[in-house]
């Protein structure tokens, strides 16, 4: 397996897609049910290989990443050959991002000395795919990078 194989929500969500899949390699209902049963093996081999293929697609148009933590937020930006990152760090060692109020201190706060603010560049130096799971294996979660961009704008203003 080349990422990692999905949750029984993830699948009972994509239920239909699986079931295309599942047509697309010639295996039927009936033929599933017997494949779980007497040869265990294939079946989890089909479902790694369909989590791979989500995964792939999920990644591929991957283009914002965000990860919080109680004193950090680490903003990303995916491009093709790299990452643009923005990392905001709480000096008030109190604060905790991992809250509604930590959020509003943040807000109040984003530009004063309480807030360190670094912006980084990394090229990937794996496939990119690869490099972003990674980086949702540490935590971080595909967003809309409304974040990252009203930051940036503000930063390159």
């Amino acid at each position: 397996m080349k990422y990692a194989r999905l949750t029984k929500e993830q699948f009972d969500e994509l239920h239909a897609e699986f079931a295309s899949f599942l047509a697309s390699q010639a295996i039927d209902k009936k033929e599933w049910d017997e494949l779980k049963v007497n040869k265990p093996e294939v079946a989890e081999q089909e479902l790694d290989v369909f989590s791979d293929l989500i995964w792939e697609g999920v990644l591929g148009r991957a283009e914002f990443l965000e990860h919080f933590s109680k004193n950090h937020i680490f903003l990303f930006q995916c491009f093709d050959t790299h990452v643009q990152s923005i990392v905001l760090k709480s000096l008030v060692p109190e604060t905790d991002f991992l809250t509604k109020e930590g959020l509003q201190w943040l807000s109040d706060n984003m530009f004063t000395e309480n807030i360190e603010m670094k912006v980084g560049k990394k090229v990937f130096t794996e496939e990119r795919n690869t490099s972003i799971f990674e980086l949702i294996k540490q935590g971080a979660f595909l967003s809309d990078g409304q974040l990252f961009t009203q930051i940036n704008t503000i930063l390159e203003s």
